[in-house]
């Protein structure tokens, strides 16, 4: 097998291995072919098992795919469950300083058995050193056996090292005794390995944590209230380190940006609402148990009608759940945010790339819309490095402020009416504090209110307020992004709708029915409200498919209650494990319910 295998990496959290897991990940990149890395770690911060997953496709699979060909493990606690994952006929990579133990012995496995840390003792006087290295020594035996290119490793130390280039010497001799082992003790390459290839093109490996952080800045970001939580910390960490860079005035040095750690969830959502309603765009992010703290806020402002943007990195729940595995199950949490008849716009990027885009463009919509807009990623996308195109922006881009009053539109006007459908879209005008010495000033508030933002328990009034807001709610389904469709008309009776990461394996799994001969129709959802054609692509098939990873099939409920579609005609395809779903689970249970129906 040429360019088409996946290798798993068994280590303990907080022992160095992640660099050198990362540097064999690039080494494949730079050789031009398509990969796609899984960083699988704990919630503590040292000594659980972690495993790093490449999975590496000349077709360009970018999806998790289950089965491993070849374990390399240097972690005893998880020796047992890494043994039994790898696939008949695979390979297994292990620390030979000791005897493996027989329980560790399966007939159908081929062992490698490489002394790493008798290597390091007899080479190097440091313990940290000998740790280290001992990561690097594996990698170099991995060089050998799947033939990557050394210099391309080379190259990779060197970029690493820039401005510490004393210790670049001691990693190139930590690969050599890798591969010289290798060369030394056993047949190379093996079966399947590594050919050079130019189909990466241009592409960037980026986490979709720091996309955000930088479509952000692009966005016109320039307050970040934030609480750290995994996964979403590195979110506002990459605004930071972004705006350094690119809102520094260059004639003063002052920073054109304030970030602020607050004291809670909560708080940072206040925050953030309070600065968009001074005329800043500002934004917060966090995961599933900040959106349950951040949730009365969010009501404030969708009722208040200011603006503001808020980045969710789901993880599985409920409560702390697994705060380092992956799920799509803040779905109707985030849509319904809040108590009383409450909606938020979502959208839901699949790649950095729309991390980049989608970000900024939630500041637009925020604005335009005046209402909270909530970006739902995930820890796949979040935190593991993913192939995109080279992020572009449009410098010529104005921002879309919305209906935003100056003085001298203030003057023209009679009675300004904060809450009043001027143009009959359910957007009203606003204006920003200060903007005119004494006129356009109103109360922000939460309770109930007539157009002119005057306290009201008036029941007219409060259903003349709500039914604005339904017509707002109509307007946004012209204004988010587009559903993406995989055809240019619909040609199979049955369809498939998936959104956010579970769009690689998705388009994997469609391949491989197609080859089997069960062609299906695809839709990728971007966006809530659901569009008119995304509701005609669910109308016009008798079966729909909905692929989503969590237990309670949250897509498909939010999609019956909305636009009332026949819970018969929506079939689930679930995963909820806390691992990214694959193509062959996708196509094993769209197979299974076919197979169940024809019959």
């Amino acid at each position: 097998m040429i360019n088409d295998f996946v290798i798993r990496f068994a280590n303990v959290n907080g022992t160095g291995s992640a660099s050198a897991n990362s540097m064999f990940a690039k080494a494949i990149f730079r050789m031009g072919i398509p990969v796609a890395p899984k960083n699988i770690f704990p919630s503590n911060i040292q000594g659980l098992p972690t495993w790093y997953e490449v999975r590496v496709s000349e077709k360009g699979y970018l999806g998790r795919r289950a089965g491993i060909d070849l374990m390399v493990c240097v972690n005893p606690q998880s020796m047992t469950e890494d043994v039994a994952s790898v696939r008949p006929g695979g390979y297994f990579l292990y620390d030979s300083t000791k005897p493996l133990h027989a329980s560790f012995i399966r007939e159908d496995l081929n062992y490698i058995g490489i002394p790493l840390m008798e290597i390091c003792n007899r080479e190097f006087t440091d313990p940290r050193q000998r740790q280290l290295f001992k990561n690097i020594i594996y990698v170099g035996a991995l060089a050998a056996l799947l033939d990557i290119e050394f210099k391309v490793l080379e190259d990779l130390l060197a970029e690493q090292f820039t401005g510490k280039e004393k210790l670049i010497a001691p990693n190139i001799k930590s690969l050599q005794l890798g591969m010289d082992y290798v060369k030394t003790h056993f047949s190379y390459p093996l079966e399947f390995r590594l050919e050079r290839r130019n189909l990466v093109g241009d592409a960037i490996l980026m986490e979709g944590n720091a996309a955000c952080g930088l479509g952000a800045v692009y966005g016109g970001a320039t307050v970040c209230a934030w609480y750290p939580i995994t996964p979403s910390t590195s979110v506002a960490e990459a605004f930071e380190d972004y705006a350094n860079e690119l809102r520094i005035d260059a004639e003063t040095g002052e920073k054109k940006f304030g970030i602020v750690q607050a004291e809670d969830e909560l708080a940072a959502m206040g925050m953030v609402i309070g600065a968009n309603w001074n005329g800043a765009r500002a934004f917060t992010a966090t995961s599933g148990p900040g959106v349950s703290l951040m949730s009365e806020f969010l009501g404030l402002a969708y009722f208040a009608e200011v603006p503001a943007v808020l980045i969710d990195v789901q993880r599985t729940g409920p409560s702390t759940g697994m705060p380092t595995r992956t799920q799509q199950s803040d779905i109707l949490i985030a849509a319904y945010a809040s108590h009383g008849d409450t909606k938020h716009v979502l959208l839901f990027p699949a790649t950095p790339t729309e991390c980049f885009e989608l970000t900024a463009e939630s500041f637009d919509l925020a604005e335009h819309l005046q209402t909270p807009v909530i970006l739902l990623t995930d820890l796949d996308l979040g935190m593991n490095d993913h192939m995109c195109p080279p992020l572009k922006w449009d410098d010529s881009r104005k921002y879309n402020r919305g209906k935003v009053l100056n003085a001298a539109q203030l003057e023209e006007i009679g009675r300004f009416g904060r809450y009043l459908d001027v143009d009959g879209d359910g957007i009203p005008y606003r204006t920003l504090p200060g903007t005119h010495a004494t006129k356009g000033a109103y109360f922000t508030r939460g309770t109930s209110r007539d157009e002119y933002a005057v306290y009201t328990e008036s029941s007219a009034a409060y259903k003349r307020n709500m039914e604005r807001l339904v017509k707002k709610w109509n307007t946004t389904k012209s204004l988010v992004p587009e559903s993406q469709f995989y055809q240019q008309e619909n040609s199979s009776k049955d369809g498939v709708l998936f959104f956010g990461t579970s769009t690689h394996a998705a388009l994997e799994a469609l391949d491989l029915l197609n080859a089997e001969g069960l062609p299906l129709d695809a839709m990728r959802l971007k966006s809530f409200p659901f569009t008119p054609a995304t509701e005609a692509f669910i109308k016009n098939h008798n079966r729909v498919f909905v692929i989503e990873q969590n237990r309670d099939a949250q897509m498909k409920s939010l999609i019956m209650m909305e636009l009332g579609v026949d819970p018969a005609k929506l079939i689930s395809v679930l995963n909820y494990d806390g691992m990214p779903i694959t193509a062959q689970d996708i196509m094993s249970q769209i197979n299974s319910y076919t197979q169940i129906t024809a019959h």
